[in-house]
């Protein structure tokens, strides 16, 4: 390995600098202040785990997403955390007995293997909320209402759009079907595609009933505005109930949500089925103009806990505090003294110093008079004026 070599990091790995990184502390402090004022409670969840705790329950992108390391204590298989979700649904059934909702909160770095989209960093900053023990509108709304508060809060607000989906859609329909394994996996990947010719050639050549291929040609095509649902319904007419019921619930959510929000963009897509293996209901997204990708998203995941011993409804969202500090239009630090001050010691100084940093204000006491100093970063200097240490701007 060259010397230059040794001060590269690993592809897609990012480190945070001055001053960026004290925005984003501050950005941290801001939102886990916000969410305690919801009554959200912060946990610290461990970096690393047994492997099956971080996976069950979970797709498989997640376990391809999820560094393993073998525990030289034990010989365990153990996973880095590639979400703190899971991690969240192990302390709700293992160490809480409250049967009614609980709500958590969390901000720690997460680590993937590979990252989630061609802008996202390896190692993001996980921002998020849960809420535990409650299966209804309510709390999917609560929630969606937290997202966005957290965007209001950074200012990743200009544009915002939020996508609603509900995974219950495409189960009802693929309990209708009754495709082969290899049939619905197909059809599955061609759906996040939204692939309509290959659709069309995959029913066509399919001994599907006419009207399942009717209901599967149609479902990528449902997206766009409240008008969706209207016309989802009509072409659903006939399907199993858990379809029309999705639909209900969603028509119910948005209207909590535009009632809260109605300046808000609400985007529909029937056939939006991030998380699936992972998801029970209704999943969602924040999308903003300035970024390829969405900001923050989330979705219900009930029982998620139920291989903890404790099967509750959930419901949650998260996003990398990162790209939201990045995406913020508050980019500008906060307005304070920056002070030189000598390199003396007189006890006047010091409790003038003592005094500064109490009142918040950044000072700093050059090591050595000979030492050259970065003069840009001061906005004031402390200087001896008639036998008095006072102020004095630059």
């Amino acid at each position: 390995m060259t010397l230059a070599e040794r001060w590269l990091l690993p592809d897609g790995v990012k480190e945070v600098l001055p001053p960026q990184a004290q925005q984003v502390e501050t950005a941290r402090r801001r939102l886990l202040d916000l969410y305690d004022s919801w009554g959200y409670e912060l946990v610290m969840t461990p970096l690393i785990e047994h492997l099956n705790s971080l996976l069950v329950g979970v797709g498989r992108d997640l376990e391809l997403n999820t560094f393993k390391v073998t525990d030289q204590l034990t010989g365990r298989m153990l996973g880095i955390r590639a979400d703190i979700t899971q991690q969240v649904a192990r302390i709700d059934a293992n160490h809480l007995s409250f049967q009614g909702p609980v709500r958590f909160c969390y901000c720690s770095t997460i680590l993937h293997t590979l990252p989630a989209n061609p802008l996202a960093s390896r190692n993001p900053l996980q921002v998020g909320a849960e809420l535990f023990g409650h299966s209804g509108v309510a709390s999917d709304a609560e929630i969606i209402s937290l997202m966005v508060e957290t965007l209001n809060a950074m200012q990743v607000n200009q544009e915002l759009s939020i996508d609603l989906g509900h995974v219950g859609i495409y189960r009802g329909l693929m309990g209708e079907a009754a495709l082969s394994a290899d049939q619905e996996a197909e059809y599955f990947e061609l759906l996040q595609r939204k692939d309509l010719p290959e659709i069309a050639r995959f029913l066509a050549h399919s001994a599907l009933d006419e009207r399942i291929k009717t209901y599967l040609a149609v479902l990528p095509t449902l997206h766009g505005g409240r008008e969706v649902l209207q016309k989802a319904r009509a072409c659903f007419a006939g399907v199993e109930q858990t379809i029309i019921d999705a639909l209900d619930y969603l028509g119910a959510l948005a209207d909590l949500i535009s009632q809260r929000y109605p300046q808000l963009d609400l985007y529909f897509d029937l056939s939006e089925l991030r998380g699936y293996n992972y998801h029970t209901g209704v999943v969602f997204a924040a999308y903003v103009p300035a970024f390829g990708q969405a900001v923050a998203k989330g979705g219900r995941y009930d029982e998620v806990g139920r291989d903890f011993g404790r099967a509750r409804p959930a419901t949650g969202f998260s996003a990398d505090l990162k790209t939201l500090v990045g995406l913020s239009a508050a980019q500008d630090k906060p307005i304070r003294k920056v002070v030189r001050v000598p390199a003396v010691e007189d006890s006047a100084v010091q409790d003038v110093v003592a005094q500064l940093r109490a009142q918040g204000e950044r000072v700093v006491q050059l090591l050595d008079e000979t030492v050259v100093e970065d003069a840009q970063q001061f906005t004031h200097q402390l200087v001896l004026q008639d036998g008095t240490w006072v102020l004095e701007s630059l």
